[in-house]
């Protein structure tokens, strides 16, 4: 992270470095002003470009393991495991329910139950707790 950020600085500092010699070439009128703004235009897109790219890589996906043991010291049984990861792909009570063949009311009492065994109040937080648990990927 610091490599990138230190390898970003430099390239601001050219870019600084490039403005004043552009600015001096327009004193001295060697170029027209489209060159220099199509060259000021690339020039900072690249190194936005290339700059994001560096600072937002992911990480490669390894493949999901479940933690059994956080599963069996909360409690959580197979169907409320179900129920937990459709609420991570982000489904509603009513998908859910259709997915799982139930009544809605059948998926409320499970999420209750998952917000207390959690020890969560809302489906936001349930989704972020069961992720950082490893509960669902």
């Amino acid at each position: 992270m610091k490599k990138t950020i230190a390898i970003a600085a430099i390239g601001l500092a050219l870019g600084a470095f490039i403005l004043d010699w552009l600015e001096y070439q327009y004193a001295v009128r060697a170029y027209s002003t489209e060159i220099y703004i199509i060259l000021i235009a690339v020039f900072f897109s690249a190194l936005g470009i290339w700059a994001g790219g560096r600072l937002n890589r992911q990480a490669p996906n390894e493949a999901f393991e479940r933690n059994q043991q956080a599963l069996k010291y909360l409690g959580i049984s197979a169907r409320e495991q179900e129920v937990l990861a459709r609420l991570g792909e982000g489904m509603s009570n009513k998908e859910i329910a259709r997915a799982l063949g139930v009544s809605p009311n059948t998926i409320k009492t499970h999420l209750a139950k998952l917000y207390e065994k959690l020890e969560v109040a809302r489906r936001t937080q349930a989704i972020s707790k069961a992720k950082d648990l490893r509960l669902i990927p």
